[in-house]
């Protein structure tokens, strides 16, 4: 009888195990693909900030040395004239000759307040491509040239990418959120795009052009949104235009301070595909086999659940060595010796995920409605 209770995580385990196997080669493969290197389209970058994030002077820096045949400039926006990554702007401008500016202040227009200041930034903008990217990415030198090229296609509305997760701190909790995207988010992702499935629109880095961009009505609709990206993605595919991934593959540099912090950002994170997504969501049962392998042990200790076990942890660090030649990272066992806890906690989240609760955003707590706007219930303690 026990046995028979533990086939169906058996079953899950061994699927899983096969699921990081075909995700491994996915992001193989996309990792390899040389990205566009034209035309270069001239493009405004919009870069909402908040706070001195770490690792903010060298992402700034990195966006205004960028490698673009065409002209561009970045807007620098943040929603009080106070805030403390304003300085860290100012600092990066001054060693750069690329054209830039700074707009602060301006009214909060919605519950989603990176939103908001997409509507100002967007309105100083002067260049036909506008690419909107958040404050934490590290983007490569040849990035913005790749996010806007595939616009000179008329079919095309929007661009995209996938990243990777660098840790701002040696602490244990920014280490396992980086190794939260390298080794499940982006190898996952990469495997529904490459079936076809996934119909991603990334929020870190979207590019579409300001015709586009009027098409759909502005960023204004997606201001009571939690999930702006793939709203925005979801309001270009219904004027007719494509939207596609480019296989340039920036870094989100993440600081989690606390287990509490690290905890909340990726309940939001899974909180959200839940909500956009219910069955693909319950389908990410298969990205989790290590939990299902110990399950099934648990449920019928023997040989078949050790050798399940093992297969698991070989399939799952396959991925992970995979994973890290592919993006040309500093691996070994050192790093690898992290893999069990980053995917028992990424199991227990995606569990967690199925409650229906509110999600922490920054300093702020929201409700979600079915629809996906938020409503601030109250601030953050």
């Amino acid at each position: 009888m026990s046995f028979v209770i533990a086939l169906i995580p058996l079953i899950l385990a061994l699927a899983g195990a096969a699921q990081a196997l075909f995700a491994r080669r996915a992001l193989r493969r996309l990792a390899a693909t040389a990205p566009p290197h034209s035309p270069a389209l001239p493009a405004s970058l919009l870069k909402p900030l908040h706070g001195a994030e770490p690792g903010l002077e060298e992402n700034l820096t990195a966006c205004l040395a960028q490698s673009h045949a065409a002209p561009f400039e970045v807007i620098f926006g943040a929603a009080s004239p106070a805030d403390a990554a304003l300085p860290v702007a100012q600092a990066a401008m001054s060693e750069s000759a690329t054209p830039s500016r700074i707009i602060a202040g301006g009214a909060v227009l919605g519950a989603n307040r990176k939103v908001s200041q997409l509507v100002h930034l967007a309105a100083a903008a002067r260049h036909p491509a506008l690419v909107l990217s958040d404050a934490d990415m590290r983007c490569p030198p040849e990035w913005l040239t790749a996010v806007t090229a595939p616009l000179a296609d008329p079919a095309i509305g929007l661009v995209t990418c996938l990243y990777r997760g660098e840790a701002a701190d040696d602490g244990p909790w920014s280490r396992l959120a980086a190794l939260g995207i390298d080794w499940h988010f982006l190898p996952n992702a990469a495997f529904g795009e490459a079936l076809g499935q996934a119909k991603g629109c990334y929020g870190a880095t979207m590019a579409l052009s300001r015709p586009t961009l009027d098409r759909i009505g502005g960023f204004e609709p997606l201001l009571p949104l939690l999930a702006d990206d793939h709203a925005l993605g979801e309001a270009v595919r219904r004027v007719g235009l494509r939207v596609v991934l480019s296989p340039v593959i920036p870094a989100h540099v993440m600081q989690e301070r606390t287990l509490t912090s690290l905890w909340q950002h990726e309940l939001r994170w899974a909180r959200t595909v839940r909500m956009l997504n219910p069955t693909g969501f319950a389908g990410l049962a298969f990205t989790h086999p290590l939990a299902w392998a110990l399950l099934a042990l648990a449920l019928a200790p023997g040989g078949l659940s050790l050798a399940v076990l093992a297969l698991v942890l070989a399939a799952r660090l396959a991925l992970a060595q995979g994973v890290d030649q592919a993006l040309g990272l500093a691996t070994g066992w050192r790093r690898w010796a992290w893999l069990p806890a980053r995917d028992m906690l990424s199991a227990m989240i995606w569990l967690a995920a199925f409650w229906p609760g509110s999600v922490v955003w920054g300093a702020h707590r929201y409700r979600l409605g079915r629809d996906g706007r938020m409503v601030e219930t109250n601030r953050n303690p």
